[in-house]
């Protein structure tokens, strides 16, 4: 069981409170995409996606951005019980989508880039830390059954 300082907690419950989901989801979504272009095969289905410009503009790309930076706030409102909140999901993406649970770990670093050129310098060690903590905690519960 992974235990959360209270500064933790109000660190990633602040960042989350504060964040554009329709900007930050797309963009992070997209540098996956982009930066990692073999995870493109998991969205064969999203149309255009043979160049970064198409990518970006993409509106099915961005919506499931979107619902994936949402999908992290049920890990924030069960901060203590993530394995469990994920266990469905973890389900749905290893026996029905065939996801390599190592692209959770590539989206997660997207994320953590996105949000802190967001942030700037804001986004100190400390604020890093315990995202990067969070992050790592969701990684491993979506990919859990792997195991």
């Amino acid at each position: 069981m992974v235990v959360w300082s209270e500064q933790e907690r109000s660190i990633i419950n602040s960042i989350f409170a504060s964040l554009d989901y329709d900007d930050i989801g797309p963009k992070a979504l997209c540098r996956c995409l982009i930066v990692y272009p073999w995870t493109q095969r998991y969205f064969g289905g999203f149309g255009n996606l043979y160049n970064a410009e198409a990518i970006k503009t993409n509106p099915m790309i961005g919506a499931h951005g979107i619902k994936v930076l949402h999908g992290l706030d049920r890990a924030v409102k069960n901060m203590d019980d993530i394995k469990n909140t994920y266990a469905e999901l973890s389900v749905m993406h290893s026996e029905k989508l065939h996801i390599d649970p190592d692209n959770f770990r590539l989206l997660a670093d997207c994320l953590t880039i996105v949000i802190a050129a967001k942030m700037g310098t804001a986004f100190t060690a400390d604020i890093q830390a315990a995202f990067q903590k969070f992050l790592s905690v969701v990684v491993n519960a979506l990919g859990r059954q792997y195991h």
